[in-house]
């Protein structure tokens, strides 16, 4: 079968995206080019936009424009400066936003400590995280990570790095998904609830 160059690099650039795979990338490609409504052109144009003006936030990570740096979050006078919530990666922020509970600031990580994938802490922005501590007065760090092993060890760190510096820690609490029966939950996630339980 004769292979068409540009089709296949477009492939394989699609394919590099996290959770395409190569079926999907693929049927994406051939999408884009089959259309006859400009879909890949907008879709170069906006990629190309988001290149050029999307970045980091130089104090907490995120995502921003880069000519607005600080990011909204982190110059937003409403939103409590003594609060910060550290987490993974910047999509973990947009979710928390989402959800309309937290009023404090941000600070991502940009992964978590992971030996098997030599991501240790100098590979994270922990140095950046404790030099915002004193000149941002923060009273109290959450620390909003998963709960696979990794995640784990990181909190651990990290609540032994900030506690020594006299700093409030918390973690999320865990437990029983909205909508969800007890007979579907496994034994972490009950016994994380039990432990987080509250007074009615």
């Amino acid at each position: 079968m004769k292979h068409f160059l540009p089709l296949d690099d477009l492939i394989a650039a699609l394919e590099k995206l996290p959770g395409i795979g190569k079926r999907s990338a693929e049927r994406m490609a051939l999408a884009l080019v089959q259309n006859r409504d400009g879909l890949a052109r907008k879709l170069a144009h906006a990629l190309l936009v988001a290149d050029e003006q999307v970045g980091s936030c130089s104090r907490c990570g995120s995502i921003t424009v880069t000519k607005e740096n600080p990011c909204a979050l982190c110059t937003d006078g409403r939103r409590a400066t003594g609060l910060l919530c550290v987490v993974e990666s910047p999509g973990d922020i947009m979710k928390i936003e989402n959800s309309h509970s937290f009023q404090g600031r941000y600070h991502v990580l940009g992964g978590h400590l992971s030996p098997a994938l030599g991501k240790s802490v100098a590979d994270l922005r922990v140095n950046e995280l404790l030099s915002r501590l004193q000149p941002d007065g923060i009273e109290e760090v959450i620390i909003a990570l998963g709960t696979d092993v990794e995640s784990e060890a990181t909190v651990s760190y990290l609540a032994e790095v900030l506690t020594s510096r006299k700093v409030k820690v918390s973690r999320l609490a865990f437990g029983l998904p909205s909508g969800s029966a007890i007979e579907y939950a496994d034994a972490t996630t009950l016994q994380r609830a039990i432990q987080g339980r509250q007074a009615l």
